[in-house]
């Protein structure tokens, strides 16, 4: 399909330096945005104009902190408690204001928000190219999770080009008959954020941390990182993880545990009660995401429930604990660098205690590479973007993963 009737309305000139909007509908976004928002700046090709929405947009522009980039546009804000029709039904009607009076050559979505799918259908019905960034990924069930597996297979619909971060994703794309030369594998810009940020120092919030980094790197320590998100405290599952992660500590001279979990009182609650005593442990509130990408280089192993530290972990030969039954990125498994353990405190504790143990195992995870990118995907993004709008005659050459490295 030619590149200029990837969607109705495309055609004619493209001005010189057009605006593309690009969508931040959370602050776990903001981060994956940057690198290509900072890549188009220094081309020059395109100018970036970030919009920041869904239910708190302040929090868009307070994770943009740092980062040399701030939100041109904010849609309206929504209370937690409104529900998803009518925070998407205030977001369709705010974007088409914004596309009304800036006229953009094209909008960036990522991923699967709300605002991304409310985006998207403002977009399409002013005839506004659609890229889906972070596209193809499926977990192929309606209700989990909910409604974004729903949100992202809405937008592919309308989406004209297509921005998968890795092959499998685009083989997902490819099942539901969205093939051909408007399918872009890009490699994930977290990758990007996560090298671009490992390279940088910047101080952590908690002093504990400083401490903790000066044990790890004289020998005297090693660390254990987690991120637990999971918030509910009346069904078992978070408590069987935090007693493994005691587990490990107990069991492993020298290891030591930063655990970031969500701020909720109940959670703290719960943390308190089942590591309290325990001195090799620092348990923190989410830090910024520069703070964290300083500790993973540093770490022996991740133990996460998290999409970001399955895709990042890699790029720094850490293993990786996914506390989950099932991951909608099975590339990491699929590669040797993460396994899925559940909540199970029994397979949690053997599993690390098995990697701990292996001196080797982060020598042979740096041998197989990334699979979800290799720092370069907002290069791809940008060159992906000029190609649909005519800034560049060929098609930018794909992401493709290391081979995996036998056994």
């Amino acid at each position: 399909m030619h590149r200029h009737t990837l969607v109705p309305g495309v055609n004619g000139v493209v001005a010189t330096s057009p605006d593309v909007l690009l969508m931040v509908g959370c602050a776990a976004e903001a981060a994956k945005i940057v690198p290509v928002a900072s890549v188009m700046r220094r081309r020059r090709r395109m100018r970036p104009v970030l919009v920041a929405g869904g239910r708190r947009p302040e929090l868009v522009r307070h994770a943009l902190e740092g980062s040399g980039l701030c939100p041109e546009v904010a849609l309206v804000s929504a209370r937690d408690s409104v529900g998803e029709a009518e925070l998407a039904s205030r977001l369709v009607a705010e974007m088409d204001r914004v596309l009304r009076a800036r006229r953009p050559a094209a909008v960036l979505v990522y991923g699967d928000t709300t605002t991304t799918l409310a985006a998207a259908l403002a977009s399409f019905w002013r005839r506004v190219p659609v890229v889906h960034l972070a596209a193809g990924l499926r977990s192929f069930d309606l209700t989990a999770p909910f409604p974004e597996e729903a949100n992202r297979r809405m937008v592919a619909q309308l989406a004209s080009l297509h921005l998968p971060a890795t092959p499998s994703a685009a083989r997902n794309l490819a099942e539901e008959s969205l093939i051909g030369p408007n399918v872009v594998v890009v490699g994930d810009t977290a990758v990007d954020a996560a090298l671009a940020a490992a390279e940088r120092t910047v101080p952590f919030t908690d002093p504990r941390l400083e401490d903790l980094v000066i044990r790890v790197r004289s020998g005297a320590a090693r660390l254990v990182l987690a991120v637990v998100h999971h918030r509910d405290t009346r069904d078992d599952a978070l408590h069987r993880v935090l007693r493994a992660l005691g587990d490990v500590v107990l069991g492993n001279p020298g290891v030591e545990l930063v655990l970031s979990t969500h701020p909720h009182p109940a959670v703290r609650a719960a943390v308190y009660q089942a590591l309290g005593r325990l001195v090799r442990v620092i348990a923190i509130e989410p830090p910024p995401s520069a703070e964290l990408a300083r500790l993973l280089p540093l770490a022996s192993l991740a133990v996460t429930d998290t999409v970001e530290l399955q895709q990042e972990a890699p790029s720094f030969g850490v293993p990786v604990l996914v506390l989950r039954e099932a991951t909608e990125h099975p590339e990491a498994v699929e590669a040797g660098c993460a396994q899925l353990v559940g909540t199970d405190r029994l397979r949690i504790t053997r599993a690390a205690g098995e990697l701990l143990r292996d001196r080797h195992v982060r020598a042979d995870l740096a041998a197989r590479g990334n699979p979800f990118g290799d720092g370069h995907a907002a290069e791809r993004v940008e060159q992906a973007l000029a190609w649909m709008l005519g800034l560049q005659d060929e098609r930018p050459a794909e992401f493709t993963p290391r081979a995996p490295v036998a056994a």
